[in-house]
């Protein structure tokens, strides 16, 4: 079992940053890729960024690409996600998940095993 806490979440201007962390713990935090996802009020939760177990691939989705990194810290048990140039449609609450141990790192919602409580990020315009 892995255990998730997300922390960074908040209220930001449309242009600004927010850097979010997930801490994990109860297993051996680098067998596992990582990922976060979003999701906005009365919508689908979303892909946005994924991390190889090693942290030597990341994955993004294309709305993000150029202004989020994702990152890690397997010393930590600690994943990132630095968040720059931020846009009101930004606003969701977001979460990191965690797959099963090994795996290629994936996109899809449901190939993810584990998951945080999730941390709510609000861009005004």
């Amino acid at each position: 079992q892995v255990q998730l806490v997300e922390s960074g979440g908040g209220f930001v201007q449309a242009g600004g940053s927010l850097r979010l962390s997930c801490a994990a713990s109860g297993r051996t935090f680098s067998d596992y890729p990582m990922g976060w996802f979003r999701q906005a009020p009365e919508k689908e939760r979303e892909f946005v960024a994924a991390i190889a177990w090693s942290g030597s691939a990341t994955y993004y989705t294309d709305s993000v690409k150029g202004r989020f990194t994702i990152s890690r810290d397997n010393a930590e048990n600690t994943l990132y996600l630095q968040m720059n140039s931020l846009k009101p449609e930004d606003t969701a609450v977001y979460y990191c998940a965690a797959q099963h141990r090994f795996l290629p790192m994936s996109y899809r919602p449901g190939e993810y095993a584990y998951w945080g409580q999730g941390t709510q990020v609000t861009v005004s315009s």
